[in-house]
């Protein structure tokens, strides 16, 4: 890293925490949305607090981002980052920011629309693609499109070239709430990517001929692959590999077994972390924790057979969004865990597993008073956060020894 990048080191804390690992009270603990809910089963909500007791440093690689959204790691560290407003950008390793990107799809930004997530292809380093989900101005209002193009890198900078779309969600709709928009690769190299409910059409997250509220499979050129759950069922899409979510900003692979988790947005109070599968049903909107904004109940209650219950939520909610599995060396002690950006928490959890069991939870960047929007782990160990703002930042969390 250069020195001037270290010089804007800002010391966000060191912990070391006298109680680590003791129940301290329910992380995060507020006022419920639902008071008169109850979890499924033990566990699944207001894990206690639990510290690593693993003490880091914050620094700031580059600032000036106007509402980044995503980053993905290139060969050799640079990084890729998404600006919400239809903007691709380079960071090196050292925080040196780009100009725009040529050749990114036009996109319909405002409210949560815009550029979203940003993926390499599985085989990066041999085809130079790379991925991107994005509102797409269509007939009709504008819907979530994944596209991909082969990055040309250029001194300072690059571009995107053969640009393809490989994927319309259906059906184009108005507003610019609850599209979903991230991208992750199954083991198997197929592409998953997230479609939100639209929040007006909610209710289609339960019907097989739309793609809201739904997990789509594709593969990488966009085919359907045949052994997708719903393939050959009159009147369902066959890109559907999972329906009945609302809003799912947070996606990734447990590296200790290869399954999919997911955070998905609920309304008041019912933010939730899925393990995903294939063909499941999770509920929305049938079935939820928490209330409508409103203040009304949703649903028919927290279950119903043939829903599957998420494995953790929060009541009060904390706006997830970006999430990942820390399998660093950096920081033996937070190893398997799962650490998720929060938008309206301001903060960075991290939640203790024991397999799919939440045993607690941790917050480590109250101090900061920021939205965190995505939370990746580096090549090198460390965190690389983003925070969501006109005027947003790339920060690199590191453990301090």
């Amino acid at each position: 890293m250069k020195t001037g990048a270290w010089m804007r080191i800002v010391l966000v804390g060191l912990l070391a925490l006298a109680f680590a690992g003791l129940d301290c009270g329910a992380a995060g603990a507020g006022a419920p949305e639902a008071p008169w809910q109850h979890p499924a089963f033990p566990g699944q909500t207001r894990a206690p607090s639990m510290s690593a007791g693993v003490r880091f440093q914050v620094a700031t690689l580059a600032r000036g981002l106007d509402h980044p959204w995503s980053l993905a790691f290139l060969p050799g560290g640079a990084m890729l980052v998404t600006e919400r407003v239809g903007r691709l950008r380079l960071i090196g390793p050292g925080g040196a920011l780009s100009g725009p990107i040529a050749g990114v799809p036009k996109v319909q930004s405002g409210g949560q629309g815009g550029l979203f997530d940003v993926a390499l292809d599985p085989h990066f380093t041999a085809d130079h693609l790379v991925y991107l989900a994005y509102l797409e101005p269509r007939r009709g209002g504008a819907g979530l499109t994944v596209a991909r193009a082969r990055l040309v890198r250029q001194d300072g900078g690059g571009s995107l070239e053969g640009l393809q779309v490989i994927f319309r969600a259906q059906p184009a709709a108005a507003g610019s709430i609850n599209l979903g928009g991230r991208l992750v690769f199954l083991g198997d190299g197929t592409l998953i990517v997230t479609v939100g409910d639209r929040f007006t059409l909610a209710s289609q997250a339960q019907s097989l001929a739309s793609d809201l509220g739904k997990l789509v499979r594709i593969r990488p050129n966009g085919s359907v692959p045949p052994d997708n759950p719903f393939v050959g069922r009159p009147g369902a899409r066959p890109e559907i590999w999972a329906l009945g979510v609302r809003n799912s900003e947070g996606a990734a692979i447990d590296p200790a077994d290869g399954k999919l988790w997911l955070i998905d947005h609920g309304a008041a109070g019912g933010d939730r972390v899925i393990v995903a599968e294939k063909g499941r049903n999770y509920g929305w909107p049938v079935i939820a924790y928490g209330v409508n904004y409103n203040g009304s109940r949703i649903g028919v209650g927290t279950a119903r057979r043939g829903f599957t219950q998420p494995i953790y939520y929060w009541d009060p909610d904390i706006a997830p969004s970006g999430m990942v599995f820390y399998d660093g060396r950096l920081a033996p002690a937070w190893r398997g865990s799962l650490f998720i950006g929060a938008l309206r928490g301001e903060d960075l959890v991290r939640l203790t597993l024991n397999g799919a069991r939440v045993l607690g939870e941790e917050r480590l960047l109250g101090g900061l008073h920021e939205r965190l929007r995505d939370v990746r782990e580096g090549p090198d160990g460390a965190l690389y956060l983003l925070t969501d703002s006109s005027r947003g930042r790339l920060l690199r969390l590191a453990p301090v020894r």
